[in-house]
């Protein structure tokens, strides 16, 4: 009986690495100043959400405190936390994964 040897298919290669960079949060919180209607309307003209998703984050920063409005990159939810405070809007940057 003769032995036959599988090859592994070399031209299969799955590179299913995590991502090593991590993944970061723009967080808008609530303020006492803005009105309900602005933050929506911020969140439409800055993200380009539409009415219904703006409205849910809305509600989210009224109720919750909080509402987490982007991820990605660092030096791109730096650039929302900036837009956000042009608009008045209190924001900061979090790890994804942060409370």
């Amino acid at each position: 009986m003769l032995a036959t040897k599988v090859q592994p298919d070399a031209t299969r290669v799955e590179s299913k690495q995590p991502s090593l960079e991590p993944t970061w949060q723009t967080v808008v919180w609530d303020d006492p100043v803005n009105l309900m209607s602005y933050v929506s309307y911020v969140f439409q003209t800055h993200f380009g959400f539409d009415a219904d998703h703006a409205e849910q984050l809305m509600l989210q920063v009224h109720h919750r405190g909080k509402a987490v409005v982007a991820e990605g990159s660092r030096e791109t939810m730096e650039m929302h936390v900036e837009a956000m405070h042009s608009y008045g809007l209190w924001a900061t940057v979090q790890q994804a994964g942060g409370s």
